[in-house]
C-alpha cells in the first residue's frame, strides 16, 4: 500500500485533529496520505472524496457508520478496503476504537486485516424504459411517504414474477449490513453480513400478515408505486428522488462489494450485544 485515503466526519474537531495526527504518522513512515477535501480539515494535503477513492489503496474512516457509509459510496465500483474508526461508541460498520487506530493501521497497511466483503445492491428508478435514478447502496433503499399522505401501495415482483403487495407507508430494500439499519427499526430481521441476502421490510404496514421478505441475492426486485400520493425513494439516506404513480424502482446485487475490514478483537455478536444489549434486563 503505497495511498491512503482519509474521510473524517465532516464539522467534527475530533475527527480533524485525528486526521492531521494520522497524516504526519503515515507521511513519517513513507506512505502518501490524502484527506477528504469536504471534510474541511486544514493544514493536510486534501483532495475531493471521489478522486482519492479513486486511487487510494486504503481508506481509513474517522467518524461513525455513517461515514463509512459515504465512503463506500465514493468508491464507485472500486473495492478499496475500509478501515472503520469509531470517534464514539463501537459502531456496527466502524469496529475500530480510536484509542487502537494506530496499531490497527499498522496491521492494515501490512495486510494482517481480514476484510468483510459486503453485498452491495444495485439500484434504477424508471418511468419505463427511461432510468431516472442510479446508484449503489450498501445499507438499503427505501420508498417512503412524506407526513401529509395516505398509505401506498406497492406492487412486488420477484424475477418477473408478481410477489406481494405492500399497503404501507413505504417499503426498505436493504442488503444484509442494512438490516441492523432502519429495517431493523422496522421489525425486520438481522441478518449477519457473511450471508449474502436481500431484505424486503415494509414500513408500517395496513395488514399483521404483510411481513418481511428475505430472498435469495440472485433475485432481481421490481417494485411499483400503483397508487397516488406523495412518495420519495432515497439510497442510503444520502440521495433520492420522488416515486410518481407507475414508476418503478428495479434493484438486484452489484457486481462489485465493499471491502470492511474486521477488528480481530470482535465479532458480529460482540457488536450486537454491545449495540442492542443483549444478555441484560
Amino acid at each position: 500500500m503505497k495511498t491512503v485515503g482519509l474521510v473524517p466526519r465532516i464539522d467534527k474537531d475530533f475527527a480533524a485533529d485525528l486526521a492531521r495526527e494520522m497524516v504526519r504518522w503515515l507521511e513519517e513512515r513513507g506512505y502518501e496520505a490524502v484527506v477528504e477535501a469536504e471534510s474541511r480539515v486544514s493544514g493536510v494535503p486534501t483532495a475531493p472524496g471521489c478522486d482519492i477513492a479513486a486511487r487510494a489503496d486504503l481508506l481509513v474512516v474517522l467518524g461513525g457508520d455513517g461515514t463509512l457509509i459515504h465512503a463506500a459510496g465514493l468508491c464507485n465500483q472500486r473495492e478499496v478496503p475500509i478501515l472503520g474508526v469509531n470517534m464514539g461508541t463501537l459502531g456496527f460498520l466502524t469496529e475500530f476504537p480510536h484509542e487502537r487506530a494506530f496499531p490497527m493501521l499498522e496491521k492494515a497497511l501490512e495486510g494482517e486485516l481480514t476484510a468483510s466483503r459486503r453485498l452491495m445492491l444495485s439500484v434504477e428508478v424508471r418511468r419505463g424504459s427511461e432510468v431516472l435514478l442510479a446508484g449503489a447502496v450498501l445499507n438499503d433503499a427505501v420508498v417512503s411517504k412524506n407526513a401529509l399522505s395516505r398509505l401506498a401501495t406497492l406492487e412486488v415482483s420477484i424475477d418477473g414474477r408478481p410477489a406481494t403487495s405492500y399497503e404501507a407507508d413505504g417499503l426498505i430494500v436493504a442488503t444484509p449490513t442494512g438490516s441492523t439499519a432502519y429495517s431493523l427499526s422496522a421489525a425486520g430481521p438481522i441478518i449477519l453480513p457473511t450471508h449474502d441476502a436481500i431484505l424486503l421490510t415494509p414500513i408500517c404496514p395496513h395488514t399483521l400478515t404483510q411481513r418481511p421478505l428475505v430472498v435469495p441475492p440472485s433475485a432481481q426486485v421490481k417494485v411499483r408505486l400503483a397508487s397516488p400520493g406523495e412518495m420519495f425513494v432515497t439510497l442510503d439516506g444520502s440521495r433520492g428522488r420522488p416515486l410518481e404513480l407507475g414508476e418503478e424502482v428495479w434493484l438486484q446485487t452489484a457486481p462489485h462489494r465493499t471491502l470492511i475490514l474486521r477488528n480481530p478483537e470482535v465479532d458480529h455478536f460482540t457488536i450486537l450485544r454491545q449495540k442492542l444489549s443483549w444478555g441484560t434486563r
